[in-house]
């Protein structure tokens, strides 16, 4: 792919209903993954997977924000937009990988924390401000990985470590096209005409300093040989956890304000 594909097509190849999900890439990069469930206050939000498994031979904390690729799956997985159940066991499974000293991998993939009546009446904006205020104090490694959409706060709840990636036809924004179009133009329909100046694509994102690294990927997507970007993914992991664990924990946090506290 080239910097010169216009950030529709980027966008549509991003929403496409066959791209790697979480799960495609937790199977392709990580062994002997094992699945962990709960919030411990509320329920299991199937949105949001997470466990435990192994990088090579570095044992990990593994989260992922996850699609379906039919009805029926988007179903179970809500869309892709977790509850606050979602985000509070995201926030369990990470201060559990503190306790034991394994950095975390998420994967992003939502277009937006759910925000039906029953997610504001379970606390969605507090889980949300509570991941962001917990994470940025978490003595272990966190890299965030933008695998299709990344979405408002719902994306930004799991994507506040040490390093953000995102995959070349990724995106990622304050809000989608269509919402940025009924705000400003008063019609969702002119989504396409607003697109290019929201700086949501991965270069876009690179060039100012969001995220610090673009994922290749294959002439029309990942979905065309996910194998080959699972690999390179994974090389860049190993390499990645590897510098963040020889850091000393308060320079590895104070790296991380710094990261984020230049964005005010």
């Amino acid at each position: 792919m080239t910097k010169a594909i216009k950030a529709w097509d980027r966008l549509s190849i991003a929403r496409m209903i066959d791209r790697p999900n979480a799960e495609d890439y937790i199977k392709l990069i990580f062994d002997n993954f094992f699945e962990l469930h709960g919030d411990r206050y509320y329920g299991d939000d199937k949105a949001i997977i997470g466990g435990i498994g192994k990088l090579e031979n570095t044992p990990v904390t593994i989260i992922g924000i996850q699609k379906g690729k039919n009805l029926k799956e988007n179903m179970e997985r809500n869309f892709g937009s977790p509850y606050p159940e979602g985000y509070r066991k995201a926030l369990r499974l990470i201060k559990e990988a503190e306790k034991f000293n394994r950095p975390v991998i998420c994967f992003i993939n939502t277009s937006g924390a759910y925000c039906g009546v029953e997610a504001e009446e379970r606390g969605q904006g507090e889980a949300i401000a509570r991941n962001l205020f917990e994470i940025s104090q978490i003595k272990t490694p966190i890299i965030s990985i933008i695998i299709g959409e990344g979405g408002s706060g719902g994306a930004i709840a799991l994507a506040c470590g040490d390093r953000v990636w995102a995959l070349e036809n990724s995106v990622y924004s304050i809000l989608s096209p269509e919402g940025f179009a009924s705000i400003l133009l008063k019609d969702s329909s002119k989504a396409k005409e607003v697109v290019d100046v929201m700086g949501i694509t991965a270069y876009d994102l690179l060039s100012n300093g969001v995220i610090e690294k673009i994922i290749n990927e294959p002439t029309g997507g990942a979905q065309t040989d996910i194998k080959s970007v699972a690999n390179d993914l994974k090389k860049s992991l190993i390499s990645e956890i590897n510098d963040l664990k020889s850091m000393d924990v308060n320079e590895l946090i104070n790296q991380r304000y710094e990261r984020y506290r230049k964005f005010y």
